[in-house]
């Protein structure tokens, strides 16, 4: 199997990003909002004009694969131009390809990389979700083809899975709270007993925020399959906290957010929570993100 060697691009390039670019909208014209007929036509000097930016980068693997990273607002990245000749499809090729992106997004810091996937690549859309790339429910027409259907999907370098060592960050927080720090209890064994059945268990999952190297998020998700609602998947959404100075920036939001694309990715009909009656904060809050109240909660302490 061939090997490639994966290189970026500078000034100076211009002529070998043009052609690289050109191969790639001319073999697969519906997977890009741009055209062959189009960009053909582009100055020397704006292909320049892409290679001096200074908040993207091009990659490129020989005459064989190519990608461009951007970043255009503080925190968000983008994946761009992702294309692999098919004498390279299957290598491994694409795989690395997103793999700079991430790493370039991660040294500026980036909290998140969104792209654009057309809904009938089913081979694109599977890479990414290897990668961990998840549906953000938004869909347009592609504007280079507006018969197709794309979507946008995420990859957050803040959320993941909780892992046995976060687990005492993760009580600090969920105890930096009057309600549930008496419920909760100081960190010790019974902690590490639950964890261990969460991880053992498909249908759920302890998640933490990430900042440079700080946790300083958790949410636990559950998925519940169930007969009602013609036998749809429920999102249940628990515990969620996010850092005393970190609140109010959007933050709460923005996991919420990850937490429903997690929900479309397993095929959830619907997400749903409980929230103590005395945090009316965080009512308003729930209902800024579109959830409605629209039922009573019981519960029954069991001795």
């Amino acid at each position: 199997m061939q090997e490639f060697t994966i290189e970026r691009l500078g000034p100076g390039d211009e002529d070998r990003l043009r052609e690289i670019r050109l191969h790639a909208l001319a073999d697969a014209p519906a997977a890009f909002a741009s055209t062959h007929d189009k960009e053909v036509a582009y100055p020397r000097d704006k292909w320049a004009e892409r290679l001096a930016d200074p908040d993207s980068a091009w990659f490129v693997a020989a005459d064989a694969g190519l990608v461009c990273a951007r970043q255009e607002h503080e925190g968000e990245a983008h994946l761009l131009s992702m294309w692999v000749a098919p004498r390279a499809r299957g290598t491994g090729l694409a795989g690395r390809l997103v793999d700079e992106v991430i790493a370039w997004s991660k040294a500026r810091e980036a909290h998140e990389i969104g792209l654009w996937a057309v809904d009938d690549n089913l081979d694109a859309r599977a890479l990414y979700a290897r990668k961990g790339f998840l549906p953000s429910g938004e869909v347009m027409a592609l504007p280079s083809h507006p018969e197709l259907m794309e979507s946008r999907y995420v990859l957050s370098l803040v959320f993941r899975t909780a892992r046995a060592d976060d687990l005492p960050a993760i009580v600090a927080l969920i105890t930096d709270d009057a309600i549930a720090a008496a419920r909760t209890g100081a960190y010790g064994e019974e902690h590490l007993a639950a964890f261990e059945d969460i991880e053992a268990d498909p249908n759920n999952e302890l998640i933490v925020a990430e900042l440079k190297g700080e946790v300083v998020g958790t949410m636990q998700l559950t998925y519940i399959p169930g007969i009602s609602r013609l036998g749809a998947t429920r999102l249940q959404v628990e515990a969620v906290r996010i850092a005393g100075h970190l609140r109010g920036q959007g933050w709460g939001r923005r996991m919420m957010e990850w937490a429903h694309a997690k929900g479309r990715a397993r095929g959830c009909a619907m997400v749903q929570l409980t929230s103590d009656k005395r945090r009316e904060d965080a009512h308003r809050f729930y209902r800024s993100l579109g959830y409605a109240q629209s039922h009573e909660g019981f519960k029954l302490q069991l001795d």
